[in-house]
């Protein structure tokens, strides 16, 4: 038996194997939020898991949580990245941020990276040295200039919340840590707005990175401005947007196209939802159930619950990233769908995110409902990549 820090015994087990691998667990820290995102996929597309959450994961759920990862870097060669999620993280409160974070790097070497995905408003200077002294990045939720913004992202009482975002942007920007600290921004996607305002005032903000996701939605629900299955509102949003970062010759780094254009050109993608590669992904939720990606909450109620719960208060996560009931979730992130397997364009798609496949009808055995969206952004990436080619050629 092996004794780790504050936690119970683990039996130790043999080393992980590639297929089993987990490259990101993101943790719930906090099941509640200071505001109300009215597009957020855990309080308003149908789950209620977070109604029976208790508000903040607890010291015996951290101890043993990190007694898993302390086996887990001992059992997997490859480092994986540890991601603070909610709610609204923040919310933990300065002494609570410290004692987790100072568990999670009792256990987690300095090149396991730790990042926390936060609205912004409760960035703090003391909040910024907690993170900064226990090597933890901050990214920053905002959905562009303010009239942008407050349409969607707003407080409980539908007051908007811009203001307080950027304020704790500008924090963050003027910390004494922030070459390390900024990771950037996550921005969700409305396709009504003008892209090319959005990205100037990204740039504005000094940001290091942006990252643009498109909302959530399925093949019975469509997402908030997309008119039919075969419309391209989101996919004219992004080209727009490429032709404006290819023309910059100081362009501000878009993580989504840079992995697609790193497809396009033989390499490899860094995050679920483009390409081939398939991620393991781990949720651990504020109670230590073990979950699969949270956004799967927006398909139905409860599709991001495995079958046979596993809780990290009950023992190690060594047999459970070995079991059928992960790698066939693994497996879930290639598509199906006939269309999908026999499109030359899948090596770059992949079949996009799992959620958007989801019908009552047929499960995921579906093409993404931006499929449409996708093929157009591809083929005019391909075209401006070619042109491109052919002038320095």
């Amino acid at each position: 038996m092996l004794i780790i820090g504050r936690t119970t015994a683990i039996t130790v087990v043999d080393k992980v194997a590639p297929e089993s691998e987990v490259d990101t667990v993101l943790v719930k820290v906090a099941s509640r939020c200071n505001i109300n995102c009215t597009y957020c996929y855990v309080y308003h597309m149908g789950d209620d898991n977070w109604s029976r959450m208790s508000k903040f994961m607890d010291s015996g759920t951290i101890a043993a949580m990190c007694g898993s990862f302390s086996q887990l870097v001992s059992q997997q060669e490859k480092p994986f990245s540890v991601v603070l999620h909610g709610g609204e993280p923040f919310l933990l409160g300065k002494r609570r941020l410290f004692e987790l974070l100072e568990a999670l790097r009792e256990v987690l070497p300095e090149r396991y990276p730790i990042s926390i995905q936060t609205n912004g408003i409760l960035i703090s200077d003391e909040i910024l040295d907690i993170c900064l002294q226990f090597h933890a990045s901050v990214a920053v939720s905002i959905d562009g200039p303010e009239h942008i913004h407050d349409r969607f992202r707003v407080g409980h009482s539908g007051e908007g919340t811009f203001a307080k975002v950027l304020r704790g942007i500008k924090t963050l920007s003027k910390h004494r840590g922030a070459s390390f600290l900024n990771a950037g921004l996550l921005a969700v996607i409305d396709p009504s707005s003008d892209p090319l305002e959005i990205y100037h005032f990204f740039k504005s903000l000094a940001a290091p990175s942006v990252d643009f996701l498109c909302k959530d939605g399925n093949h019975d629900r469509l997402p908030l401005g997309k008119q039919s299955l075969f419309s391209v509102e989101y996919g004219d949003w992004m080209v727009r947007l490429m032709d404006q970062y290819l023309s910059d010759p100081e362009p501000l780094p878009i993580r989504v196209l840079d992995d697609m254009m790193k497809v396009l050109l033989g390499g490899a993608v860094s995050k679920e939802g483009i390409g081939l590669t398939d991620f393991g992904i781990l949720i651990i939720d504020t109670d230590g159930t073990v979950m699969k990606n949270d956004t799967l909450k927006s398909s139905y109620n409860g599709a991001d619950r495995f079958e046979e719960p596993v809780n990290v208060k009950e023992g190690s996560l060594i047999p459970f990233i070995h079991s059928e009931g992960f790698l066939e979730y693994k497996k879930m992130q290639r598509p199906v769908h006939a269309r999908c397997r026999s499109c030359p364009k899948l090596d770059l798609c992949g079949g996009g995110m799992i959620l958007h496949r989801w019908s009552e009808k047929s499960g995921f055995d579906n093409p993404s409902v931006y499929c449409s969206d996708q093929i157009y952004l591809i083929e005019a990436m391909q075209n401006r990549i070619n042109k491109l080619i052919e002038r320095y050629v």
